[in-house]
């Protein structure tokens, strides 16, 4: 018999998600995605000056901040056709590694791994054992008993004291929980070690974006770091040897620890490969450009269909017409007035909300479709993409994690069996390895051109009467980002903005294709109806960010008290 279950809100996700769930014979077999807030931005930018649009723009997200004032300067540029000075890119290009080093530590330490980590198992755990593990699987220095001695002391703590805080509602002791107790203490480790790094990647964006969230060093044409190594109020030698340091420590701890820890799980779990594939064409854009004319880059793009490798077509650029022409956001199910498909430059947002209804209108999020196909976005795709490319950086660091995996599970595991939900995790693992590399690499581009004497970082962009056109791109730490201008005599006629989460978290469209997360959930095993821990799973390996997706819309008064500031 089969029966609905609705989880709302998920929680450690950034903003309101609601999934509902057809559930028959302890299995999903069908699925609903629901964005539970109204995006409006792109209404708030009409009739503003361009070169503001980033400004508002990456107040799109309080978490995605970065990337999309980053993907909003390069509409605008591609609408005028401006070539950024080399400095610029390379500064860019650090922040946006190190922004995504930082969130990608956070997504799975701190918002996904205790769906696979039990907390109170660590309790049970030996921790000599637990050391002796980390050191085979490791050469990380904080693996000693006597730190993870420490944390088990500290979890005892909480449970003592009756108040477990953050961790007070997780599925502890669930059917599917099933790494052993030393490999959770590990894991509870490396959760609280997590804090540190993840800072430590994000002060980098800080030094350069002058604070973070929301940077302020971003200009249409370039950016607003003065580079002078003698001056303290510019980016000189002091801060570009602490970035270095923060970067090198960062890096460390994501290729000791976090590609290790992702690995283990990946191995000890080998059920998780078979459940979450869903949609299996995959899209990426191009990313960390290395000329000034933005054509040659550190991280490629491209389109695979059906899962199939040989199938890759590229993404040249930010002006490959094969992608600025195929894509397009349909609102058959969503709450937005029409129901057919447009071109995101032809795009409006017209909020028309009527209730849930899983026949009809059931979400805010738009349904994005590349040549009519849903598509699935983030790591998994960009690492696909540059496994099928040939992709040196790539290329090694896949290898090396099936490599572990396959050695601690005992059997091979091949980059086919990465279209699931695990598979998602160890490509986020695996691309957070590739940026720590690649962020030294930029990091080095920038001393170097700065020792040529070049320290130009500006370009000064001009507008031309009447209309233009342009879009922006960025592979995003969920996936591809994209935003869409009209500027008409200096100022924006419309703006639309397809985030990953639309791709990915987006309803069915109007031929009924579910988009990639109501994909995956089919034929996940729910043991029990009332903690439904294994479509969790699937769902935060999406990483879903539906405050990117959507905005909130009160159309009603419901003020309950109100506050005084002090």
């Amino acid at each position: 018999m089969s029966e609905r279950i609705t989880i709302d809100p998920v929680t450690r996700i950034e903003g309101h998600l609601r999934i509902d769930l057809e559930v028959d014979d302890s299995r999903v077999e069908d699925a609903w995605s629901s964005g539970q807030m109204w995006r409006g931005i792109e209404l708030i930018l009409r009739g503003r000056d361009p070169r503001d649009a980033w400004f508002f723009a990456q107040r799109i997200c309080g978490v995605c901040t970065t990337v999309h004032a980053i993907t909003s300067v390069r509409a605008v540029e591609n609408a005028l056709g401006i070539e950024i000075p080399t400095n610029a890119h390379h500064i860019r290009n650090l922040m946006m590694a190190a922004h995504a080093l930082h969130d990608h530590i956070v997504h799975f330490y701190h918002l996904s791994a205790l769906d696979w980590v039990d907390l109170l198992s660590v309790l049970q755990a030996d921790p000599a054992e637990a050391a002796r593990l980390g050191e085979d699987l490791s050469v990380w220095r904080r693996n000693s008993r006597h730190e993870l001695r420490a944390v088990q002391e500290k979890i005892q703590g909480f449970v003592d004291s009756g108040q477990l805080g953050v961790f007070s509602h997780g599925y502890w002791g669930h059917p599917a929980m099933q790494l052993p107790p030393e490999i959770n203490l590990l894991a509870v480790a490396h959760y609280l070690q997590a804090l540190d790094y993840q800072r430590q990647a994000n002060q980098v964006v800080a030094l350069l974006g002058g604070k973070t969230p929301h940077v302020q060093n971003l200009a249409v044409g370039g950016v607003t770091n003065p580079i002078n190594l003698d001056n303290t109020s510019a980016l000189n030698m002091e801060k570009l040897s602490l970035m270095e340091e923060l970067l090198e420590s960062a890096a460390a701890f994501v290729q000791q620890v976090y590609l290790v820890d992702a690995c283990a799980i990946a191995a000890l779990y080998p059920d998780w490969w078979r459940h979450g594939a869903g949609v299996r064409d995959y899209l990426c854009a191009p990313d960390l450009p290395l000329d000034s004319a933005g054509t040659v880059f550190d991280l490629p793009g491209g389109v695979i269909w059906n899962g199939d490798l040989g199938t890759l077509r590229p993404i040249e650029g930010f002006e490959d017409p094969y992608f600025r022409d195929s894509v397009a956001e349909t609102v058959a199910h969503s709450w937005y007035e029409g129901d057919g498909s447009r071109h995101p430059w032809d795009g409006d947002t017209v909020a028309r909300y009527s209730g849930f209804d899983a026949a009809g209108k059931y979400s805010w999020v738009k349904a994005p479709r590349f040549r009519g196909r849903p598509m699935q976005v983030g790591p998994l795709a960009e690492l696909l993409v540059g496994y099928a490319a040939g992709h040196p950086v790539i290329t090694e660091w896949t290898d090396r994690a099936l490599a572990i995996v396959s050695s601690i599970a005992g059997q091979t595991v091949s980059v086919s069996d990465l279209h699931s939900t695990m598979g998602r995790h160890l490509a986020r693992a695996v691309r957070a390895a590739v940026l720590s590399e690649l962020a030294l690499k930029h990091y080095a581009l920038l001393l170097e051109n700065i020792g040529r004497g070049d320290t130009d970082v500006y370009t000064p962009p001009e507008f031309p009467a009447g209309e233009v056109r342009g879009f922006g791109v960025h592979e995003a730490p969920r996936g591809l980002l994209s935003h869409w201008v009209v500027i008409r005599d200096g100022q924006i006629a419309n703006y639309q903005a397809v985030v990953p989460s639309t791709w990915n978290a987006g309803p069915r469209d109007e031929r009924g294709q579910r988009g990639p997360c109501e994909a995956a959930l089919l034929g996940t095993p729910i043991a029990e109806p009332e903690r439904p821990l294994e479509a969790l799973r699937t769902i935060h390996s999406f990483d879903p960010c539906i405050a990117c997706a959507v905005h909130v819309l009160n159309p009603q008064d419901t003020t309950r008290a109100r506050a005084a500031a002090v």
